[in-house]
């Protein structure tokens, strides 16, 4: 692997760290939920996944496929943060975890490749993501009134695979 100055993976038993407490000393959910973060972790969480980036263009050569501006891109930084933590998950644990994990995760990156393009940003340039429509007054509203009264709020449950859980358990279906 080549080596990048101040790079967390030229040390990757470095990049676990303790899972946080809450007070009382219930370990809390650990995860790389962003708006989560305060603001000095994020930025330094943000550095981390800036450097594995500058890592996974170089060795993937996936420089016509991810915009430098990609950290600029609330979907694309979403979709790199879930690469990172599955990476760090297959090439950081120890074996035995899982036989194929690095095949998995190589078969992932390029399942996810599609989706850290940014068509306006192909050429080089930063282009801002168009602004959100504005949320109707009524849209809460309309989505109880959506939950309550439509069939998916409203059906009985019924499992698509009844029949076949059934026969699997020997029972005979019931119609």
């Amino acid at each position: 692997m080549p080596e990048f100055p101040g790079n967390p993976l030229n040390d990757s038993a470095a990049l676990w760290v303790a899972e946080p407490e809450a007070p009382g000393g219930d370990v809390l959910p650990y995860g790389w939920v962003w708006a989560a973060m305060p603001p000095a972790e994020r930025r330094m969480k943000m550095r981390e996944l800036a450097d594995w980036v500058s890592w996974l263009t170089a060795t993937f050569e996936l420089h016509n496929r991810m915009p430098p501006c990609w950290y600029r891109h609330t979907a694309v930084v979403e979709h790199l943060t879930a690469l990172y933590a599955a990476w760090v998950r297959s090439y950081c644990t120890p074996t035995g975890h899982r036989e194929l994990a690095e095949v998995e995760w190589i078969s992932m990156l390029h399942a996810f490749a599609p989706h850290l393009q940014v068509a306006s940003c192909a050429t080089g340039t930063h282009q801002e993501p168009p602004p959100r429509s504005a949320v109707r007054p009524d849209a809460q509203e309309a989505f109880e009134t959506y939950l309550m009264s439509a069939a998916f709020g409203t059906a009985e449950a019924v499992h698509p695979a009844a029949d076949e859980v059934l026969r699997r358990n020997n029972s005979e279906p019931q119609y």
